[in-house]
């Protein structure tokens, strides 16, 4: 019980944050627009940078992106199968896209960092990736309804200036460049920059949804993915790495299930918003979701994670 209490505290300051950005988007009106192209065109690519060229890089890093962009669109393609049958509306493409991903951004790398130090950030970044290719594909596709063809899917993608920071992480890193102790100090700054930022634009994501919409079917099997079958898939994969393949360390193992623990993207209401998929349904079902994760981030990992 100590132990959960003492995780939940290190949890309530990244939820002040979270608020703090609700509050700055609906009293001081600040948009979030500017943050997001901010975080997604500078920060963002500089803590991916950052992350892999800190990282001794071997199989198990590299096969990481393409583990978790199999099960994203696995799972993505499951409950896409699952909402057809329930709606006949864009409620099933929010779901199949909210079912594929997670807030392993914004909220997971923050948190990787505060349980388990900068040590693993090169393993979360890696992890991270395999979300940020399935969100600008498959999980853009099914929820556009299929009216943007793969190829301007991919075009999406080789747009994210991340995977270029991606890649020429892995060349430095390979090439052994020594940048300096002054520049390395100025890239570990932009970790906090990214915490800080990235947990408000969940606030400000969320005071910009003009109504809200509670559907306890969505919100239910949204539940479902997120917090059910995403961690039975990572227990399942652990447990076949332990037993018979050992491909992967145990800071790769904490690093896999905190991802699967985590609450529902918050990219999820964004993306809904500009393809009008029932935004007001999605922003009602993160904040749930990140509510809930506050008690079920703690209680997993006094479980499995110490």
């Amino acid at each position: 019980m100590e132990v959960f209490l003492t995780l939940f505290s290190h949890l309530i300051p990244l939820y002040l944050l979270i608020m703090l950005g609700y509050i700055s988007g609906r009293i001081l009106k600040i948009p979030k627009e500017p943050i997001a192209t901010l975080l997604i065109y500078v920060i963002t690519p500089v803590v991916v940078f950052y992350g892999v060229i800190n990282t001794q890089l071997d199989v198990s890093i590299l096969s990481l992106p393409i583990l978790f962009y199999l099960i994203c669109c696995a799972l993505c393609l499951t409950f896409y199968a699952i909402g057809r049958r329930i709606w006949n509306d864009p409620t099933k493409n929010i779901l199949a896209m909210a079912a594929g991903t997670g807030n392993t951004g914004y909220f997971g790398l923050p948190v990787a960092l505060m349980l388990f130090g900068e040590d693993v950030l090169g393993i979360a970044v890696f992890a991270l990736l395999g979300f940020i290719v399935y969100e600008s594909t498959m999980g853009f596709y099914i929820t556009a309804r299929g009216n943007f063809t793969g190829a301007e899917s991919l075009r999406k993608v080789f747009r994210l200036p991340s995977i270029y920071a991606f890649v020429l992480g892995i060349v430095v890193n390979l090439a052994q460049v020594d940048l300096g102790g002054s520049v390395m100090d100025v890239l570990n700054k932009f970790t906090g920059a990214y915490t800080v930022l990235g947990m408000m634009m969940i606030g400000l994501g969320l005071a910009n949804i003009k109504r809200a919409a509670f559907d306890t079917l969505f919100i239910g099997l949204t539940f479902l993915a997120k917090f059910f079958i995403w961690p039975l898939v990572i227990f399942s994969i652990i447990f076949l790495d332990q037993r018979f393949l050992d491909l992967f360390s145990d800071s790769i193992h904490r690093i896999m299930l905190l991802m699967s623990i985590v609450p529902l993207a918050a990219n999820t209401v964004t993306l809904a918003t500009e393809l009008k998929a029932h935004p007001e349904k999605a922003a009602v079902a993160v904040l749930l979701s990140t509510l809930f994760a506050l008690f079920f981030i703690p209680f997993m990992t006094v479980l499995f994670l110490q």
